[in-house]
C-alpha cells in the first residue's frame, strides 16, 4: 500500500502543479477549489480500482505493469496516435527515425480494435510479402489482435531476424488470409533516384528520416549534371510514404519552393501556433514537378504534397492521401520511458487541415495494368511500292521524340507522360 499511497500523492501533486500553470496562463480558466476536490475524488476512485485489481485479479500483475497499462489506456483513449512508450518502444522509435530498426518494415495504426496498415516500407519483409495500405491485421501467430494495444501488437511483430511470424490479414473484397513473413533488420534507405531518360528525373522518398533532404539534393544535382540543358523536370514519388520527421518534410518542400509558408501547426492554445516558411532558392529553377501520392501517403508526405499544391509548384497526381494531419510530441519521462502525445494539427499554406480529409490529387490516377494493342492496319504508306519519298525527313529527324519505355507502373507512367507534355508545351510557347 505504501507504493499506492506514494503514487496517489504524486498524482495529486501533478494535478495541483498543472492547475497552477493553467491559472498563470489563463486566469479565467483557473481551477476552483471545488474542482480540485473533484479531481482528488476521481484519483481516489482510481486508487480503489487499482487496489481491487492488484489484490483480486485472477493472476498477479506487478505494480509497475498496472501503472503502465493505466497510463497507456489513458493516452490511447484520446486518439490512435497518442501512447505510452516503454524502454523498448522508445528505443525502437529512436532507431526508426535514424533509419535503422528491427521488425517487419510496416507502418501501422490502430482502428476499431484492429491493426491497420498505413503502408509497408520499400524493400522490407512486409513489402515483399505483399501487404498493402488499408489491410487489417486481425491475428498474429494465431493470437487475436482485438484486446491488444497497438504497442503490444507491434512488440509481437518484432523479433529476432530470421524468425517467422504468421500474419492474418483482412483485405476489402477478400476473405481473411494468412501471410508468413520472415523478420529482418530493417535498414531504411529513404531516398532512391533514377533517370527516366528524355530529361526526366525520378525521386522516390519512402519515409522522412535524418538526411532525407540531403539525399534529395544529391539526386537533383546528379540529374542536372547528366541532363544539362535537356533537364525537363522531376517526378517526386511519395506513394506509401507513412511520414516521419517534420523538419525533413519542411526541408524537402523548401528544395522546390522560392518563398512562402510551407506548413503551420496549431494547438489548443493560439499563442503556440507555429509557421514554417521556405528560404530563398528553388533548386529546380522552376522546372515542372509531378508529385505522386496514394492512400498510403501520410503525415509528413502530406505536408510536402499540400505545400507544393497550394503554391501551385507541382501537379499532384494519384489517389487521395491517408489523412493523418496531427502532430505528436515525444515527451521523455524518468526511467528511460516516454509518451507520445498529440499536441497540434497540421495546416497547409492555404489553411487547410489535413486531418481525416487528406490531400486530393489534382489529377486522379488509379493503379491499373495496361496492355499494348496490336494495330488494326500494319501496313504504312512508306511500305507501298513506288511510294513518294519525304524530302524533309532529315530535318524532321532532328526533332524526333525519344520514346520512354513503360515502367510497368501505370501511375508513374502517367506522371512521366505529364512531365513530357508540360515540357513540349513550354517549348511551343518559347517558339512563339
Amino acid at each position: 500500500m505504501m507504493f499506492l499511497k506514494k503514487f496517489i500523492f504524486a498524482m495529486m501533486a501533478f494535478s495541483v502543479a498543472f492547475s497552477t500553470v493553467s491559472a498563470e496562463a489563463k486566469p479565467k480558466d483557473a481551477t476552483t477549489k471545488a474542482e480540485q476536490v473533484d479531481t482528488y475524488q476521481l484519483l481516489s476512485r482510481f486508487s480503489d480500482v487499482f487496489e481491487r485489481v492488484r489484490v483480486g485479479y485472477v493472476e498477479e500483475v506487478p505494480d509497475d505493469k498496472l501503472i503502465e497499462y493505466a497510463i497507456n489506456g489513458m493516452l490511447t483513449s484520446l486518439d490512435p496516435h497518442s501512447s505510452f512508450l516503454n524502454k523498448e518502444d522508445f528505443k525502437a522509435m529512436t532507431e526508426q527515425t535514424t533509419g535503422k530498426f528491427g521488425g517487419l518494415g510496416i507502418e501501422v495504426t490502430m482502428e476499431n480494435g484492429l491493426v491497420k496498415v498505413v503502408s509497408p516500407l520499400d524493400d522490407t519483409p512486409a513489402f515483399r510479402a505483399g501487404l498493402k495500405p488499408n489491410d487489417y491485421i486481425i491475428s498474429l501467430d494465431g493470437e487475436q489482435v482485438i484486446g491488444m494495444s497497438l504497442n503490444e501488437a507491434v512488440d509481437k511483430m518484432k523479433g529476432k531476424p530470421g524468425t517467422k511470424i504468421v500474419v492474418t490479414v483482412r483485405r476489402e473484397g477478400k476473405p481473411p488470409f494468412n501471410v508468413t513473413i520472415k523478420r529482418d533488420v530493417i535498414k531504411i534507405r529513404t531516398v532512391k533516384s533514377d533517370d527516366k531518360k528524355d530529361g526526366i528525373g525520378y525521386i522516390r522518398i519512402s519515409s522522412f528520416s535524418d538526411d532525407t533532404d540531403a539525399s534529395v539534393k544529391t539526386a537533383i544535382n546528379s540529374f542536372k549534371k547528366k541532363f544539362g540543358k535537356d533537364f525537363r523536370g522531376v517526378v517526386l514519388d511519395l506513394r506509401n510514404n507513412p511520414g516521419g520527421l517534420l523538419n525533413q518534410a519542411i526541408n524537402v518542400s523548401d528544395i522546390f519552393l522560392e518563398k512562402g509558408e510551407i506548413v503551420s501547426t496549431r494547438s489548443r492554445n493560439p499563442e503556440d501556433t507555429q509557421k514554417f516558411s521556405a528560404t530563398s532558392g528553388d533548386m529546380l529553377d522552376g522546372l515542372p514537378v509531378v508529385v505522386l501520392i496514394n492512400d498510403g501517403s501520410a503525415s509528413a508526405s502530406e505536408i510536402v504534397a499540400g505545400a507544393l499544391q497550394d503554391h501551385k509548384r507541382a501537379v499532384i497526381m494519384g489517389e487521395k492521401s491517408f489523412g493523418k494531419g496531427s502532430v505528436q510530441t515525444i515527451v521523455p519521462l524518468k526511467g528511460g520511458v516516454a509518451m507520445r502525445l498529440t499536441t497540434a494539427k497540421y495546416y497547409t499554406p492555404s489553411g487547410r487541415s489535413i486531418q481525416a480529409t487528406g490531400i486530393e490529387p489534382d489529377i486522379t490516377v488509379k493503379p491499373a495494368k495496361v496492355e499494348e494493342l496490336k494495330p488494326i492496319f500494319e501496313i504504312k504508306e512508306s511500305q507501298f511500292v513506288n511510294a513518294l519519298s519525304n524530302d524533309t525527313l532529315k530535318d524532321k529527324d532532328k526533332d524526333k521524340a525519344v520514346e520512354v519505355k513503360p515502367t510497368g507502373d501505370y501511375q508513374l507512367d502517367r506522371a512521366i507522360d505529364l512531365l513530357k507534355g508540360i515540357s513540349v508545351y513550354a517549348k511551343i510557347g518559347t517558339a512563339k
